[in-house]
């Protein structure tokens, strides 16, 4: 499908209304990720973090990495959920290629885990 061939009527929606939908999908996102457990558990840990973050005496950079790397966390674990839900949506049999997609999708959530413990690690280290 080329640009030529999208139906203009379909992405009608500008400014605040196209604001408004997007708000929208995003709280409807917000909420399919809120149904997985990893997450759900991700944004308890992570807001202990942050609320805990609040209360160290720490410099703004500080402050933002130990967030930031919280934040990261749950962007890569929302990525994820929907790679799982479009590789499910197209067939539930057991595919090499899914797998691979699955399995990638989950390093990347291992990797950003890391990151957010090095972070966390580093920051405390330096100042303790």
């Amino acid at each position: 499908m080329s640009s030529n061939d999208i139906d203009p009527s379909v992405h009608k929606h500008t400014g605040c209304t196209r604001l408004l939908k997007a708000g929208a999908c995003s709280l409807a996102g917000f909420g399919y990720a809120m149904n997985e457990a990893a997450f759900r558990l991700e944004v308890i840990v992570g807001s202990i973090l942050i609320i805990g973050s609040l209360f160290l005496p720490l410099t703004l950079v500080e402050r933002l990495i130990l967030i930031g790397s919280v934040l990261l966390v749950l962007i890569v674990e929302v990525l994820n959920s929907a790679i799982e839900a479009v590789v499910d949506d197209i067939s539930l049999e057991r595919r090499s290629l899914a797998r691979q997609a699955k399995d990638m999708g989950s390093a990347a959530v291992f990797i950003a885990l890391v990151n957010c413990g090095t972070c966390w690690a580093t920051v405390l280290y330096s100042n303790w």
